[in-house]
């Protein structure tokens, strides 16, 4: 009789150790596992995501760049991307804004009928500069959220 109590209390106890251990691994793997997918997805988006600057110029207060999705993928939260811009070793962070923000800040229209940054379609980013640029070699870098970024430079002549 003693021997079926152990065995039971034994077994009771396996149970409940098992129960333990299933409770406290399993989240962990299933974590690890979400955290595998979230980086593998992250990775897909930055090879599918590719842009190119076609022109960029400027004329009085602004400076006009006509930037090109030539990636594989639609691009999202386009006014979450960074834009540097200045003279050759002095460029600084230009911030998003509208025409209730400080100068300079930047601004962007899709062209034609595009509603979201689509493959082949162009983005025309405008900056709005508080005072007209002097003459010499610029820098414009655009910076995507997921940080694929292209760079051109071009000169302003007096």
């Amino acid at each position: 009789m003693d021997k079926i109590i152990v065995t039971v209390l034994l077994i009771i106890a396996g149970l409940t150790a098992a129960f333990a251990v299933f409770n406290s691994v399993y989240p962990a793997a299933e974590r690890g596992g979400q955290a595998m997918s979230n980086a593998a997805d992250d990775i897909s988006d930055r090879i599918t995501t590719r842009i190119e600057i076609i022109q960029v110029g400027a004329t009085d207060t602004t400076v006009d760049a006509w930037v090109k999705n030539i990636g594989s993928s639609r691009i999202l939260g386009i006014s979450n991307s960074d834009i540097f811009f200045g003279p050759e070793g002095n460029m600084s962070r230009i911030s998003y804004g509208d025409e209730e923000s400080p100068l300079p800040y930047w601004s962007y229209q899709l062209e034609g009928s595009y509603t979201t940054w689509e493959l082949t379609a162009t983005n025309a980013v405008t900056i709005h500069m508080a005072a007209s640029l002097d003459a010499g070699v610029y820098l414009f870098k655009m910076v995507l959220p997921n940080g694929i970024s292209d760079e051109t430079s071009f000169s302003v002549e007096e």
